[in-house]
């Protein structure tokens, strides 16, 4: 359905020809949606408007996509919709404020800069935070100096993890490795990809702090298996030596190790898999254990993103619904 920003209900897809929805880790997620209208439907879709309206997606009646509608296309007989998640409004937001943060746990500085850049103009969030992150850092932001999603991008970066289910955004430690199913090459009939991002590869980090601090932290070295691969990066916002040291460490406990990616494909993971789809949230891990590539792979791997597709079909053929997951191993969760 797409509702309005006051809460009422602008239209119900009389006819749904195909819908897709995807969930990310540290990002945000996107949804399309394209609709046969009909009868006064037509009307009430063609006055749906970017950013005034949202688009709302359930699966077998539960709630599982959530957010405002960027892009709308009128064409014969069909309107597509495209939306992305309650995160995209940070990207259009600044901070607000002056504020500095010394020594504290970056959990608390993730959900400032959440609510100072909704404060002014709430689309309707919540927040909910999975557990502290265990890592304590300094921080300054200047008032209409850089979009928060920006901000709250970079301190993902340093120890943490995010991710949007409908309104609701989570914040949830880099540790946290809760499983929420099992998967095998049983649940994955046609199979599935194993890769290595070798460019994601850093064993020493070298962060620089704002340039009024002149600090700089660094961590790691070279590894005896990869060799030396260094990198340097600037944040602003980091206002000490012990948060910049800080934060170099966290970017090389997740480089450390040349991540390991699992993708499911384009696949219908079977329907007799012990999977509950609504529960595919990133951030979360699955238990995944295969042996049809000649990587094998046996180990409880964190979800960094969900896609799901489903199109109505036609009078031959009926329509199918696509689920694929991605999930990873990195340095963070070999730890």
């Amino acid at each position: 359905m797409v509702l309005d920003r006051s809460g009422a209900t602008v239209a119900v897809a009389d006819v749904l020809v195909e819908v897709e929805w995807n969930r990310v880790l540290d990002g945000t997620s996107s949804a399309r949606a394209v609709i046969q209208p009909g009868g006064d439907c037509c009307n009430r879709l063609g006055r749906i408007g970017s950013w005034r309206n949202r688009l709302v997606l359930f699966r077998d009646d539960q709630y599982v996509w959530d957010g405002p509608i960027t892009d709308v296309t009128w064409s014969l007989g069909q309107v597509e919709l495209t939306a992305e998640d309650i995160l995209v409004w940070l990207d259009n937001r600044v901070p607000h404020q002056d504020q500095t943060f010394t020594n504290v746990d970056l959990m608390d500085i993730a959900a400032w800069l959440i609510e100072d850049g909704y404060a002014p103009d709430d689309p309707g969030h919540t927040v909910e935070v999975i557990g502290r992150a265990g890592i304590n850092g300094s921080r300054s932001y200047s008032a209409n100096i850089g979009q928060t999603g920006d901000h709250l991008r970079q301190l993902a970066e340093a120890g943490l993890d995010y991710t949007a289910i409908g309104s609701k955004i989570l914040l949830i430690p880099e540790t946290h490795l809760v499983s929420v199913g099992r998967l095998s090459d049983a649940d994955m009939p046609d199979g599935l990809e194993v890769s290595e991002d070798g460019k994601s590869l850093v064993t020493r980090w070298i962060v620089a702090g704002s340039e009024s601090s002149g600090v700089i932290g660094t961590d790691g070295g070279t590894d005896p298996y990869y060799g030396l691969h260094e990198r340097y990066v600037e944040q602003s916002e980091i206002s000490d030596a012990t948060s910049a040291t800080e934060a170099a460490k966290a970017r090389r406990r997740a480089s450390a190790t040349v991540p390991v990616f699992i993708d499911t494909q384009q696949v219908t993971i079977s329907p007799l898999a012990a999977i509950d789809v609504p529960s595919l949230v990133p951030g979360w891990c699955l238990d995944i254990t295969s042996a049809s590539t000649c990587r094998t792979v046996s180990q409880r791997l964190k979800i960094t993103g969900v896609k799901v597709t489903e199109n109505g079909g036609d009078e031959n053929t009926p329509g199918a619904e696509s689920v694929q997951v991605q999930v990873a191993a990195t340095g963070a969760e070999t730890a």
